[in-house]
């Protein structure tokens, strides 16, 4: 055995406790969120150096929930998402940096609708493992990152009768992301 194996820990995204949440201007007045309730994903933890560690995920489109059944159709359509054709978001990291105790950047490919474009995740939570009451160990984080939905060809739009229009192109990715240690 290398001493890489001996310091790297694998863990397997748990999805009834991770959720990839997304925020988005609307009418250039409010805020529209929405989710994703079905993501998968694993974590290669190097405990030696953490440099040494590796996260990929996906995301299934067709989970998308906004707590409007019609928006969320709309999302799902060739308008938006087209799930039909591109039924998976991806994300490949390329390097991962500490950058306090409890504060980490990320650094990897964020793939939608087929295409694919470097992204950076600030990280936050502790690399402290924590038991269950079931005897499960479990790892979490809360990871940010913004992107411009017009470079991945999210282009829908509608002008305003005023001016503007009805949604922003920046979109802030927040991820609440729980892990637990493979056996």
């Amino acid at each position: 055995m290398t001493t890489t194996a001996a310091t790297t820990t694998s863990y397997s995204l748990d999805p009834m406790h991770s959720r990839a949440h997304f925020s988005i201007k609307h009418l250039m007045i409010s805020t529209v969120r929405g989710e994703f309730t079905s993501i998968a994903g694993s974590l290669l933890l190097d405990n030696a150096d953490v440099a040494g560690s590796s996260v990929d995920a996906s995301i299934d489109v067709s989970s998308i929930h906004t707590g409007q059944p019609d928006r969320d159709c709309h999302l799902k359509s060739a308008d938006c998402f087209d799930v039909a054709t591109y039924p998976k978001i991806t994300f490949k990291s390329k390097s991962i940096s500490k950058t306090g105790d409890e504060d980490a950047v990320v650094v990897g490919d964020l793939t939608m609708l087929g295409v694919t474009k470097e992204v950076t995740l600030k990280v936050e939570g502790s690399l402290s493992e924590i038991k269950d009451p079931m005897g499960y160990i479990r790892i979490g984080f809360t990871a940010e990152t913004k992107v411009n939905r017009k470079d991945y060809g999210l282009v829908y739009n509608a002008a305003l009768e005023a001016g503007g229009v009805a949604l922003g192109e920046e979109v802030k990715i927040t991820l609440d992301v729980e892990f637990v240690k493979s056996a």
